[in-house]
């Protein structure tokens, strides 16, 4: 009898992992982006470097900043309504000069965040994006690996994702 019971709650046991299991997978599944949505988000804003490694970079030093090129390769005009980071740590700017426009930062993360860029880029232009990123932003806490995004999202909810990556020491 003690062993009917035990094969029993065996049996019971390894059908709930399985079912769990299953459940996982199609919850990973459902999730995961299809080709088709991949396309329908891609930005048709373009940059030569979309990912920029800083090395390793020290405390010590002042803020650290990369400019990417955006350029709009369409034959129609693009409008970057929003520009935004990943964290509090990272900003940008968009164009050069006196048309220069930011900082834009993290959503919810000081008024930079809430400033929409409505910035055009012509049909053939270019713009510079250029991305500021303060290792001193986190204290103690933020030594080690970082990786920031940096998201131009256009006026058909379309974005371009530019990354920058840092070995942050003391």
């Amino acid at each position: 009898m003690k062993n009917t019971i035990k094969t029993i709650a065996i049996w019971v046991l390894v059908g709930g992992i399985f079912v769990g299991f299953l459940w996982m997978l199609s919850k990973s599944q459902a999730s995961s982006p299809t080709s088709k949505n991949l396309t329908e988000s891609a930005s048709q804003l373009t940059a030569a470097e979309m990912f920029y490694d800083f090395g390793t970079i020290s405390m010590a030093n002042v803020n650290v900043s990369k400019t990417f090129k955006v350029s709009n390769s369409t034959t129609k005009d693009i409008l970057v309504k929003e520009i935004s980071t990943s964290c509090m740590c990272t900003t940008a700017y968009i164009g050069s000069g006196d048309s220069k426009k930011g900082p834009y930062g993290m959503p919810g993360h000081g008024s930079s965040a809430l400033t929409k860029a409505n910035e055009k880029i012509g049909a053939g232009e270019s713009r510079d994006v250029e991305v500021v990123f303060d290792p001193n932003a986190h204290g103690p806490a933020g030594v080690g690996t970082i990786d920031r995004l940096i998201y131009l999202t256009d006026a058909s909810g379309s974005t371009l994702q530019l990354e920058i990556k840092a070995e942050v020491t003391p």
